[in-house]
């Protein structure tokens, strides 16, 4: 019996990978997290599987439910969106099965600002622009945020950032970074990247908080700021470029 952690992807049935819709397909027992994770993957699961919606349940409840699963010999499939690696609380799943004594494997997804990034058709790091992606968020109720992990101390940076978990507290995401990046910085806010209701905003530090207010977003929406969001006269990559010598391209006899 083994316990699979699975990235469900950011939301589009079809956004997640071949491992994790085969290893759903042989688990007779499937634990999703319902806020988040499509129904429609549950497509996937064999007939007469056991489903559990883990949306009300405390930790102890789903591994509860894992332990039923181990006592039986059957296999769980545990979906969480995006891309486990990232605030999806498997690590205190993780640490209990160690304890247990239950075997468990990862299965990686595409994580929500891969999503978002493919509906603003950008790449997120562009030469001599924005060549690092940060992954944050603000403190909210779930957790606080460790004390050198700030907006400001990030945005020292000038990196593109990916703020997570944070729609409700846009105005204090603008405070924080208005004088790094600048009034004029731009900014997106990715609404349910890649579900059937997606929603983009474009604008700026300076207009992104007036044009949330006229539409509103809640909860599952990712803030993307940086330059890279609005320079397309930025330098070519020398990667492709035909003056480039690199050991795959075996010109003027390099190897």
């Amino acid at each position: 019996m083994t316990v699979h952690f699975i990235g469900a992807g950011p939301g589009a049935p079809d956004l997640i990978t071949v491992r994790g819709r085969d290893l759903i397909s042989i688990s007779p027992v499937c634990l999703y997290a319902g806020s988040l994770v499509p129904e429609a993957l549950l497509s996937y699961c064999p007939r007469g599987a056991r489903i559990v919606d883990t949306a009300p349940l405390s930790l102890d409840e789903i591994m509860a439910e894992i332990v039923d699963a181990h006592m039986s010999l059957k296999d769980v499939a545990r979906l969480h969106s995006g891309d486990v690696s990232i605030w999806s609380a498997m690590g205190e799943q993780i640490r209990r099965l160690r304890v247990l004594d239950i075997p468990f494997t990862i299965t990686p997804g595409v994580p929500s600002f891969a999503a978002a990034a493919a509906a603003l058709e950008t790449e997120l790091t562009l030469p001599e622009v924005g060549q690092s992606l940060v992954l944050t968020r603000t403190p909210g109720r779930a957790s606080s945020m460790p004390s050198g992990e700030t907006l400001a101390n990030f945005a020292q940076s000038g990196a593109t950032l990916a703020v997570h978990l944070s729609i409700h507290a846009i105005g204090q995401v603008v405070a924080d970074l208005l004088p790094r990046y600048g009034a004029d910085c731009p900014v997106a806010i990715v609404f349910r990247a890649s579900w059937p209701d997606e929603r983009i905003l474009r604008g700026t530090l300076s207009t992104i908080e007036d044009q949330l207010s006229a539409e509103p977003m809640e909860r599952t929406a990712l803030i993307l700021v940086g330059p890279v969001l609005g320079n397309p006269t930025f330098r070519e990559s020398a990667l492709y470029s035909a003056d480039y010598q690199r050991r795959y391209r075996g010109r003027d006899g390099l190897v």
